[in-house]
């Protein structure tokens, strides 16, 4: 309870209520669009945002998956016009993909910009005038070789994406899975000192914030367990 989220929706059992502003948020610092696995990019960026009665800023993670010449952008950050061009000498946006509830602010600028796929889960908030084209789905994912598990007893929407690969698969996390072992390269001193407080820093975890506003069940841990399985790699939000 100490703990307040200035930023959080006011009716987390309510999703549909929560609103965005629909304006685009500038491009933030971010880093160089770097290949993590093969065909799997990663780029750096920056949020700066009210967290726990005070301004925070963080690092964020988007990920970029190419199949031929199409890009899949999940967690989407919106980067600078060197950073855009980089991205689309990869290849043409034809997906945007949100598996988080409590990220999103960029998704509006990219769908204006390459009018890709939007894919997300049933009920999740997205701006104002955003909506999914696609519902993420079991049978019915924008990637090949792709395993989809949502958690089912979150007050908002959350899902994780496995690509599975021959040398190990890769999970895909927004929120849920984190592995924020100090503070990167786009977090402030300020930002630094009340993560190391609150408990964010740590190895392969669940992030705090997002256990606390959405309220997991253990049955959701057990089904992750049962159903993912073992993988080699995790790309987080954070």
């Amino acid at each position: 309870e100490e703990l307040a989220y200035v930023g959080a929706p006011q009716e987390l059992n309510n999703p549909s209520t929560i609103e965005m502003s629909a304006a685009f948020p500038a491009a933030m610092a971010h880093g160089a669009i770097e290949e993590a696995f093969e065909n799997v990019f990663v780029v750096e960026g920056t949020y700066v945002g009210e967290f726990f009665g005070a301004t925070w800023t963080f690092g964020r993670n988007m990920v970029v998956v190419r199949e031929g010449d199409q890009l899949t952008l999940i967690n989407s950050v919106r980067l600078s016009d060197e950073g855009l061009a980089k991205l689309e000498a990869l290849g043409k946006v034809k997906n945007l993909v949100k598996i988080g509830s409590l990220h999103g602010c960029d998704d509006a600028f990219y769908i204006e910009r390459y009018h890709p796929t939007f894919w997300a889960l049933p009920g999740m908030p997205h701006a104002e005038g955003v909506s999914a084209d696609r519902e993420l789905r079991a049978d019915a994912l924008p990637l090949a070789a792709c395993k989809l598990f949502t958690f089912t007893t979150t007050k908002l929407p959350e899902c994780v994406l496995v690509l599975e690969r021959a040398d190990g698969n890769i999970v895909i996390a927004c929120d849920s899975l984190q592995n924020w072992e100090e503070a990167d390269a786009h977090t402030d001193a300020a930002t630094a000192a009340l993560m190391k407080e609150k408990g964010f820093f740590c190895q392969a975890n669940c992030g705090p914030a997002w256990m606390m506003f959405t309220e997991p069940k253990p049955e959701d841990f057990t089904a992750f367990k049962a159903s993912v399985g073992s993988f080699e790699h995790a790309v987080c939000g954070h």
